[in-house]
């Protein structure tokens, strides 16, 4: 074992994250549904949804064999409904293709949807002890600053060198023991140490060796120039209600914002709204408070505009009336839910 990998596994042991609740398993279907909804998503966000996720669909044939609606509706609010999409097709391929069975290698979990390269490596080495590396965003940060990795990660090639660094820095022995202690030591290094602002160093166990400390410049790594350039939409909703709470709502067409999920119509003018109502309830509509709703790369400026019906007519060719008891079963964009919950 490299003295990296070494001082990696011996301070998870000791000091790292040991008790939440996807550890201590070598369960596949529990290391893969925490792993993906940790993607771009904070461990004390995921918690509950994860809980609630294993209560509904304890196993991988259960969540295969489940509607999208009940997905997406267990998913509302954890944003990037996309992975939802893929991880019920992924349940599916497991139980078609593979038995119902994860497949054991990181090669053939990644030919799964919604699972790339460092989630196959995340699921193979925790649950099968295999010899592979993982390089999610935490684990590029600790990489680039133990190696002193200073090339931009924009360009796929440097990108690749990255991998094949971080695969040499891998323990060689005693893998099955090894390996998941090593790559939970790296996400925790990464969540809780080596922070992007402001480091920990002298917590590290790799402070000695580690490149960027020696330097005295741990912030300047990675190098990554290619940024994603934020941008802004305003967007306005139709709520339409009656006494009794029902809500008009429609799904969002695939792909597009909200994708898949049932929302309040959206359009992109307030003249675009008022013409899909019916003209005889134009004097009903009233702009409601707008309010942002901010994405990872865009700013939402959403315009609700109600409307109070005295009873349940259609409104359009494409929604639906759902009664107070039902809209909040469904998979509703995070501002909606909140919308309609405050009436």
């Amino acid at each position: 074992m490299t003295d990296f990998a070494s001082r990696v596994v011996r301070w998870q042991q000791a000091h790292g994250r040991n008790s939440l609740p996807w550890q201590n398993t070598r369960d596949p279907y529990r290391v893969w549904l925490s792993e993906i909804m940790l993607q771009q998503t904070q461990v004390t966000t995921v918690l509950d949804y994860y809980a609630r996720f294993l209560a509904r669909f304890p196993d991988v044939a259960a969540l295969a064999t489940a509607g999208l609606d009940d997905v997406l509706a267990l998913w509302s609010g954890l944003g990037y409904y996309s992975r939802a999409r893929n991880m019920h097709r992924c349940a599916q391929d497991v139980v078609a293709l593979h038995g119902g069975q994860f497949p054991r290698n990181a090669a053939v979990l990644q030919t799964l949807p919604g699972i790339g390269r460092s989630t196959a490596a995340a699921i193979a080495s925790f649950c099968f002890g295999e010899r592979v590396a993982i390089l999610d965003g935490n684990v590029k940060r600790v990489l680039t600053r133990f190696l002193g990795f200073g090339d931009d990660l924009a360009v796929g090639a440097n990108e690749r060198a990255l991998w094949d660094r971080a695969t040499q820095l891998l323990p060689a022995d005693d893998l099955v023991d090894a390996m998941p202690r090593y790559t939970q030591g790296l996400m925790d290094l990464g969540a809780t140490v080596c922070l992007t602002r402001k480091p920990n160093c002298l917590l590290c166990p790799v402070q000695p060796l580690c490149v960027a400390q020696r330097e005295g410049a741990p912030e300047s790594y990675p190098v990554k120039t290619r940024k994603l350039k934020r941008t802004a939409q305003s967007l306005w909703l139709l709520q339409a209600r009656t006494a009794d709470g029902a809500v008009w709502l429609h799904k969002r067409p695939t792909p597009g914002v909200w994708a898949g999920l049932f929302c309040l119509p959206v359009f992109d003018s307030a003249e675009q709204l008022s013409a899909s109502v019916p003209a005889r309830l134009h004097g009903h509509l009233r702009d409601g408070n707008a309010f942002l709703h901010v994405l990872t790369h865009k700013d939402l400026h959403l315009h609700p505009v109600l409307l109070d019906v005295t009873k349940p007519q259609v409104l359009s060719g494409d929604g639906a009336w759902f009664e107070a008891a039902q809209w909040p079963q469904l998979g509703l964009p995070a501002p909606v839910r909140k919308l309609l919950a405050n009436g």
